[in-house]
């Protein structure tokens, strides 16, 4: 968002906060001189001219999008008020999703640099934000301490993504082999903790690849060096396709029997929107068998083996087999640990 563009929507949000309430008597409603002496530093310092037509195109536009009504069509001078509450439920909306923001972004900047982004946002509110007295945003997956990332490195991708140019940098690998390349940025993810760039190395027309910024060594912005688009890249398409999670990202016809807290999790909070619940026979030993499609991926499997035994993989056989081989797996590793292994061989 540019500062003209963000600094334009804070002058219709003041703008509209300066009107009378709805219901307020028309002739108590205000015209645009005394809107001017309320917002004396909101129109520039030009003459009162072009100060009353810019605010004019700010009214006309408020009124256009519903948010305001002229009480005195066809008269002059016109007086203004809001029409409803709706400014007070977008303020209450916004705080809520600054907390939601905020909670994101804390993994990705130094504490210091997020109070200062903080500090800064809310000079620029006419109101003030909730605070975690008041609003808290608790995760239910345990949360991990993001990676370190090399001071300048997310400053150059996010360069590079605003101006369509090459970010060139120093890659170290999970092996510690290190190498130098050119990229052209197409989109950048965050994954948990894990901030991931999308994009295109040296001169391949393909495939996306992904790079996790926490093993850029060097990153800088070529900001004359125009990058190169993939064709038929689509972020959407990617997330979707279960890419950003290293999984292949096949839909799947998934098919659970749930019981425990997982049955109340997925009435509440179903896997998509399509997904369909019922009940299980009485004699089950689960409570509810859920089918839906969602792609096969490295989060989905981590998730169900996360359920326990609250969880039987009906369908697909694969999923199932995948299932059965992990938690043997982990129940080997218990058995040799306590010398169970031994005895059972």
């Amino acid at each position: 968002m540019s500062a003209t563009f963000s600094s334009r929507i804070h002058r219709l949000h003041r703008l509209q906060g300066k009107l009378s309430r709805p219901g307020t008597p028309d002739r108590k409603c205000l015209i645009i001189t005394q809107l001017l002496d309320l917002m004396p530093d909101g129109y520039g310092t030009g003459s009162e001219p072009t100060r009353r037509r810019a605010m004019q195109r700010d009214l006309d536009e408020l009124v256009r999008d519903g948010l305001i009504e002229v009480v005195n069509p066809g008269g002059k001078p016109q007086r203004y008020r809001q029409v409803s509450n709706q400014r007070l439920q977008d303020e209450v909306d916004w705080q809520y999703l600054l907390s939601h923001i905020r909670d994101l972004v804390e993994d990705l900047l130094p504490q210091r640099r997020l109070d200062r982004f903080w500090n800064r946002l809310q000079q620029a509110l006419d109101s003030p934000l909730l605070d975690e007295r008041k609003l808290r945003l608790v995760p239910d997956t345990l949360r991990l301490c993001p990676p370190e990332i090399h001071a300048g490195v997310l400053e150059a991708v996010i360069s590079a993504l605003l101006k369509d140019c090459v970010l060139e940098i120093l890659y170290e690998n999970a092996r510690g082999e290190r190498g130098q390349a050119l990229l052209h940025p197409q989109a950048l993810v965050q994954r948990g903790p894990t901030p991931y760039l999308f994009a295109l190395k040296n001169d391949e027309t393909e495939p996306v690849r992904t790079y996790a910024l926490h093993r850029m060594i060097r990153a800088r912005a070529r900001l004359g060096e125009p990058g190169r688009k993939a064709a038929g890249f689509n972020l959407d398409q990617a997330i979707a396709s279960g890419q950003v999670d290293f999984g292949r990202g096949k839909v799947i016809d998934l098919e659970l029997r749930v019981r425990g807290y997982a049955v109340e999790v997925l009435r509440v909070c179903p896997i998509t929107p399509a997904q369909r619940i019922e009940d299980e026979p009485a004699d089950s030993p689960f409570l509810a068998r859920v089918r839906v499609q969602v792609p096969e991926t490295g989060a989905l499997l981590r998730w169900l083996l996360g359920l326990g035994d609250n969880v039987e993989v009906v369908a697909p056989a694969g999923l199932r087999l995948v299932m059965r081989e992990q938690m043997a797996k982990a129940m080997r590793h218990y058995d040799e640990a306590d010398g169970l292994g031994v005895a059972a061989g």
